[in-house]
């Protein structure tokens, strides 16, 4: 019997235009189990979902206002029912929070929904000390 060990480092947290169709695609399915999402594909996509070096802030500037709340309310929700999508102060959900604020087009009624939404603490600002 052999012990697989597990790597952080190898895993792929790149946002490609494939991956974020797909993070979009689930997005527009939030009703539904998984979001639309297949098992590998949810395993896939936590990686971009949770990891620190995942670039939002970047990729945020390539969507449209439209894209990244809908991104925002994907993370959001899928931190409390895809396992392995928890992702604490480093969620998604904090660079693509900001954009919308720089952009002047955050909702009035967003950070109300993220906190009905969620028990991530950290949501939408993110840590304080990352702030400071």
């Amino acid at each position: 019997m052999t012990v697989e060990s597990f790597d952080p480092s190898a895993v792929d947290h790149t946002i490609s235009d494939s991956r974020l169709a797909r993070l979009l695609d689930a997005a527009g399915c939030l009703d539904e189990e998984s979001f639309g999402l297949g098992t590998e594909e949810v395993r896939d996509l936590a990686a971009v979902a949770r990891h620190p070096e995942s670039d939002w802030s970047e990729r945020a500037g390539t969507l449209g206002d439209e894209e990244v709340l809908a991104l925002i309310r994907l993370f959001t929700l899928a931190e409390t029912r895809l396992s392995g999508w928890e992702s604490g102060a480093a969620s998604p959900v904090v660079p693509l929070a900001a954009a919308l604020k720089r952009r002047d087009a955050y909702p009035s009624d967003l950070n109300r929904w993220i906190r009905s939404n969620t028990a991530n603490r950290f949501l939408p600002y993110g840590s304080l000390m990352d702030r400071l």
